[in-house]
């Protein structure tokens, strides 16, 4: 439901390294190397990593989740395995259904390598 999302990050490497292990459980290829960047793409949009431009060091967002899109609740645990196996930290409740203002989702939550809050996300059918 984005265009695009675009974090930043301190190491580039290791950032295409984790997200390349992350997202592939989503289906998604590993990423394009554009210099001081890297883009993956989908049919729903695009998630890219930089370095800062302005030569700062990259931090997360204080309250900000980029959530990605899963199709199942069995994929949403290979995401968050593979986050962990990759380096990422474990936040908030294990995996598992929320529920909510008439939602069931299956949500995993990881924080990436710059802290960052990422979330994988499947829509439980009602």
């Amino acid at each position: 439901m984005f265009s695009h999302i675009m974090i930043g990050t301190n190491d580039l490497d290791k950032a295409k390294a984790f997200y390349d292990s992350l997202l592939s459980t989503l289906e998604v290829r590993p990423a394009k190397v554009d210099g001081h960047r890297i883009f993956y793409f989908t049919k729903t949009g695009v998630f890219s990593v930089t370095r800062p431009i302005n030569g700062e060091p990259a931090t997360c967002a204080n309250g900000g989740t980029i959530g990605f899109a899963a199709n199942s609740p069995e994929q949403v645990d290979k995401w968050h395995a593979a986050g962990i196996a990759a380096g990422g930290t474990p936040i908030e409740n294990p995996p598992g259904i929320r529920e909510g203002a008439g939602n069931k989702l299956y949500l995993a939550y990881l924080r990436d390598l710059d802290g960052n809050k990422i979330c994988a996300m499947h829509r439980m059918p009602a």
